[in-house]
Parts: C-alpha cells; structure tokens; sequence
C-alpha cells in the first residue's frame, strides 16, 4: 500500500512538472500563473504546493530537471570517447538531442536570455556551470594537444546554444514564407546530417588549428 501511495505522489509530481513547463514555455515566467498550471495537470493549487512548492520552487525544478540531466548524460557521453575532435562532436550532439526531447525548454531559455537572467534560479546557473566545465577541459586539452587554437569557451558555447536553438526555433517560420526569392530558396537546402552534427563541423572548423 505504502508503494503504491509513493508511485502515485511520484506520477501526480511529474503530471504538474509537465504541465509547468508548458505553462513557462508559452507564457514566460511573469505570465504563468499557479492556478493555470493546476488545471492543466487536472490537480488543485494545494496539490501543487504540497507536492512540489511555490511558482519559484516550480520553475526551477523543470529548468533544472533537464538541464541538470544534460549535464550528467554529456559526461558521460564524452567519457565514452578519447580524442578531443571526438569529444566536441559528442558535446554537441547531446545537447542537440535534448533540444530535441525538450521543445519546451528553448522558449523558457530564450526569454531569459531576453531578460538577462532575471528569474533564471542559482541551482540552473550551477547546472549551465557544469556543462561549460566540460566543454573548457575538452578546449584545454585540444589546445594542449595542438589541436585546437586558444578559445573563449563562453563564446564556443554561445556558437553551439545560439545556432542550435535559433535553428530550431526559426525553421517552421521560414519555412511560411512563400513569398522568397527563388535564388535564397535555392540555397535552402536540407541538412546532409543531423543538425547536431552539421553544427560540430562548422564549431571544428573555426577552432582547428
């Protein structure tokens, strides 16, 4: 009985999880509101305090949730391989892939960028941290290696989040407008690869000695 209860509180958690981060996604963090993000997980506001806490508290635990996974599966993803070159493709391809499993997550990120961080909570800085400590030991050691030229890896990370995110974000947009000329229809063409490993090439190429 004890299990089950538990298996219950762990699906209803996950139920409001879900339902905030649609919420965050198409309204922002100052336009999302409690009682909106209840209805969409079919629970009441007290069901949302108890099982998880305020809007504060919700909002960093879905930022969290992801990024917080992304950074645990890419170092482990890069542990699985030796060489630098190697180690940026499998840096790249982890976030394009979780890009991918989480479309909610770009919009939320965006509008922080967009507000300068105003409401981004310090336990997601702390996650951005540890993905950025990855990426600076693969640039060191490729550096070191004489593989790569000396970089600022804030600005590599930027080149990777920005291309991927905007990408994605600005395709279906694109993709409306009829109205194109032939000659920039013509240069529109479809990935060869995967956008992950389209966006390692281009990341190689400007960092390679």
């Amino acid at each position: 009985m004890k299990n089950i209860r538990k298996e219950k509180s762990y699906k209803t958690a996950e139920r409001i999880l879900v339902a905030a981060r649609m919420v965050f996604a198409e309204k922002g963090y100052s336009g999302a509101h409690v009682d909106e993000i209840a209805e969409r997980a079919g629970v009441n506001k007290a069901t949302i305090y108890y099982q998880i806490g305020d809007k504060d508290t919700l909002y960093a635990s879905i930022i969290h949730q992801v990024i917080g996974n992304v950074a645990q599966g890419i170092a482990q993803s890069v542990a699985t391989v030796n060489h630098p070159e190697e180690k940026i493709n499998a840096y790249i391809n982890y976030i394009a892939d979780a890009v991918d499993k989480n479309p909610d997550l770009p919009p939320i990120m965006m509008r922080e960028i967009a507000s300068g961080g105003a409401n981004l909570p310090r336990v997601v800085v702390e996650d951005i941290a540890s993905v950025l400590t990855i990426l600076v030991g693969i640039l060191d050691e490729g550096r070191k290696k004489g593989i790569f030229i000396e970089t600022v890896p804030f600005l590599i990370h930027m080149m990777i989040m920005g291309t991927i995110l905007f990408y994605k974000k600005s395709s279906p947009i694109k993709d409306k407008q009829l109205w194109m000329p032939a000659e920039l229809k013509a240069h529109d063409k479809k990935l060869k690869a995967s956008l992950g490993e389209e966006v390692a090439k281009l990341v190689l190429k400007a960092i390679k000695l």
